[in-house]
């Protein structure tokens, strides 16, 4: 029996795969991007495009080891459209074949420049979710976001965006708040929504220069912080990465403009995810890194590798590959687990005590590396930002909970706030 042909444990509750196609190849250089240097992690010889018997594995072991009615694929790279328009009709091929009554949903994150209309034609006809990177108008959105030759892609992206809105294909928009971006938040918010997004997401950047482990691997950022690992913690962030204090204001200046004229019309995942943890919501509207635990959001790159993260694609982190080890075995082995657990268990006394905390919940670990006003070590570098938002939009928040609780719709909050 091969691998491709072993069967599968018994299916878990939901998980998700963030899924790299064809790993950290991309057609763009953005200047900040942290996955584009996950190239140097594999043999100079290596193809970077998922083989047939990794992607039927994969899309088999998936949907077979979910015990939900609708399993969603997340796509991603990278930029997953260099595969072209072929390698996305084998994908919904197989998913077909192995669907076993269940639904199937496809996300594919790009940055729009080699969407056509054959592109667009095929998205809408297999209800594919677009998600569109863009950072804002053109002067801002070209500041980090580059082509092979450092030119400016603003133009490109448009022009797929325009397509994307032709063949009516649903997508939204996902936004790197940058220490360049953060300075405009109306400008930035004003702009994604007057281009037709009806669905928003705030990226925050945050990345570190290299430490030992990272300069060992030949990488140019600083690996994850680990909690017997104190060096890990030192590293300066670099110069493109958003301050605490911008992005708090960035967040409470579009809150204050949203409350007052788009609920229920334009969706910013931020906003929506705090009314969710208002209303008491255990997985924060299934964004992990304000979950209590995290641990069900998985990497799989190109050649079937599993990582515990998608910012955690380093050897460490590495669960095995589903060509030998199932999907199920690695999302639920011991060490997945505890990788889970210690979101919650390494917050340090000033998180635990923290009054929003249960909105928080320490935010990602990725970005814990920095010290408490005590000095103990595991403060998220972004403690001071959420502080601030959530704490400025409390007060609306509740109103709109009371307002859900009544039967009432949250977009009634715009009368009092008007």
């Amino acid at each position: 029996m091969t691998a491709a042909q072993q069967p599968m444990a018994s299916p878990l509750r939901a998980f998700h795969v963030m899924t790299k196609p064809i790993g950290p190849i991309c057609n763009l250089d953005c200047q900040y991007c942290f996955y584009l240097e996950k190239e140097k992690l594999f043999p100079s010889n290596e193809n970077f495009k998922m083989s047939d018997e990794v992607l039927e594995t994969y899309v088999r072991q998936y949907i077979e080891g979910q015990n939900v009615p609708e399993v969603s694929f997340a796509w991603q790279g990278g930029e997953p459209t260099l595969l072209g328009v072929k390698f996305f009709r084998k994908v919904v091929a197989l998913q077909r074949k192995h669907a076993g009554g269940k639904r199937i949903a496809n996300a594919i994150q790009t940055n729009g420049t080699l969407l056509d209309d054959e592109w667009c034609e095929f998205l809408r006809a297999e209800k594919f979710l677009v998600g569109l990177s863009i950072d804002g108008p053109a002067r801002l959105h070209n500041t980090y976001r580059v082509d092979k030759k450092g030119d400016d892609t603003y133009d490109e992206v448009l022009r797929g965006l325009r397509l994307l809105k032709k063949h009516n294909v649903e997508f939204n928009t996902l936004t790197v708040v940058n220490r360049a971006n953060a300075r405009h938040p109306l400008e930035v918010y004003r702009f994604l929504r007057d281009i037709g997004s009806g669905f928003l997401q705030f990226i925050p950047l945050v990345e570190r220069l290299p430490d030992a482990e990272a300069t060992k691997l030949g990488l140019d950022l600083a690996l994850p912080p680990r909690v017997d690992e104190e060096d890990h913690r030192r590293m300066p962030v670099t110069d493109w990465s958003v301050e605490p204090k911008q992005y708090g204001e960035f967040l409470s200046t579009i809150f204050d403009e949203w409350v007052k004229r788009d609920v229920g019309k334009t969706f910013v995942q931020i906003f929506d995810v705090t009314l969710g943890n208002w209303m008491g919501g255990a997985h924060a509207g299934g964004l992990c890194v304000f979950s209590e635990k995290c641990g069900t959001a998985l990497a799989m790159e190109h050649n079937g590798d599993v990582y515990s993260c998608d910012h955690y694609v380093y050897p460490h982190y590495k669960l095995g590959n589903i060509l030998n080890r199932s999907l199920g075995e690695m999302v639920s082995s011991e060490f997945q687990h505890a990788f889970g657990e210690a979101k919650a268990d390494t917050l340090p006394r000033y998180c635990r005590e923290c009054e929003v905390r249960h909105l928080c919940h320490g935010e990602c670990p990725k970005h814990r590396f920095i010290r408490t006003p005590d000095g103990e070590p595991g403060l998220n570098y972004l403690c001071r930002a959420y502080k601030r938002f959530f704490n400025h939009s409390a007060p609306a928040m509740q109103r709109m909970v009371e307002l859900l609780r009544a039967g009432r719709a949250p977009a009634e909050i715009m009368r009092r706030e008007a």
